[in-house]
């Protein structure tokens, strides 16, 4: 009786516990929409709808949210994240990033209106404030890096007027480079030049930092002569290396003494059928003669007694 009872205790105590479950064997909870197959008629008021048992059991599906696209989270950075961007800018990332990395360290932000107000505010004070106290964007600090390691080469148009000025050198800074230099943001050593010669140019980024970029003016080519002449080395280089080396004349003349030889050993064999076949045609000869003798009719001579 008392281990009956017990017993009881321990079946109430586990169906009195709340149920825990587990997070690992969760399935995934996907939001579906869907309707009725068929419609419901009304019913009176304050009676409830009269359901068929199993007519209005059928649904159609409308929308599964859970293959729809994933649209990406808009956040303002707070501070430069490599990859990303710098300190005010808006980013689209995806929502795991978002959720997980920049808003719980503090590198991101809502885009509020609030939020949008402060950092346009920020960015407003740092251009108009003096340029000792600006800070240059993570873009401008990319562009600087990549103009450091150029080298502007401008050909030479085969007109008498032609001459390089600030205009010529920023359409060749978009058209060889990539890099959209505005006038304004572009200094020279001079006004305008036309001889062939090394030179200089500075660039302004933001404002606020400048770097130095060599510029070479290259004497006009003819698009036409220049495929010509690479064509032509390339012919020659195809020659020179059809051209045998000294392994290759040893190889060569290896060769042609093998060649040799075998035409040697080829005329002998000719000179050996060519005899056996001579003496064989000699005995066969000599074979027909015996015959003829043997079997010669007898002549018309007396014979001697």
């Amino acid at each position: 009786m008392t281990m009956w009872s017990s017993g009881r205790r321990v079946l109430q105590d586990l169906l009195l516990q709340p149920a825990v479950r587990s997070f690992s064997l969760t399935p995934a909870q996907n939001t579906v929409v869907v309707e009725r197959w068929w419609q419901v008629p009304l019913s009176k008021i304050g009676s409830p709808p009269r359901l068929h048992p199993r007519r209005h059991r059928i649904y159609k599906l409308v929308e599964d949210i859970k293959h729809n696209p994933k649209d990406k989270m808009e956040l303002i950075l707070t501070q430069t994240v490599p990859k990303l961007g710098g300190r005010g800018d808006t980013v689209y990332v995806k929502k795991s990033i978002g959720r997980n990395k920049l808003l719980p360290q503090g590198l991101a932000v809502y885009p509020s209106p609030e939020n949008k107000h402060i950092f346009a505010e920020e960015l407003r004070l740092l251009r108009e404030g003096r340029p000792e106290d600006r800070i240059q964007t993570r873009t401008g600090q990319m562009t600087l890096e990549f103009l450091k390691r150029c080298t502007l080469k401008i050909n030479k148009m085969p007109v008498e007027e032609f001459q390089v000025t600030k205009e010529v050198i920023c359409r060749q800074f978009l058209k060889k480079l990539g890099v959209v230099v505005p006038p304004h943001a572009l200094s020279l050593p001079f006004e305008s030049v036309n001889e062939v010669g090394d030179y200089w140019c500075e660039v302004q980024v933001n404002g606020i930092d400048k770097v130095r970029i060599p510029v070479s003016l290259l004497p006009h080519e003819d698009p036409s002569a220049s495929y010509q002449k690479q064509k032509k080395q390339m012919q020659q280089e195809q020659a020179d290396s059809n051209v045998p080396g000294p392994a290759d004349e040893e190889d060569a003349v290896g060769l042609k003494a093998v060649s040799a030889v075998r035409a040697e050993a080829g005329k002998d064999s000719v000179s050996q059928v060519s005899e056996a076949s001579a003496s064989a045609g000699e005995e066969t000869a000599a074979g027909t003669q015996t015959s003829q003798d043997k079997t010669a009719p007898p002549s018309d001579s007396p014979k001697k007694e």
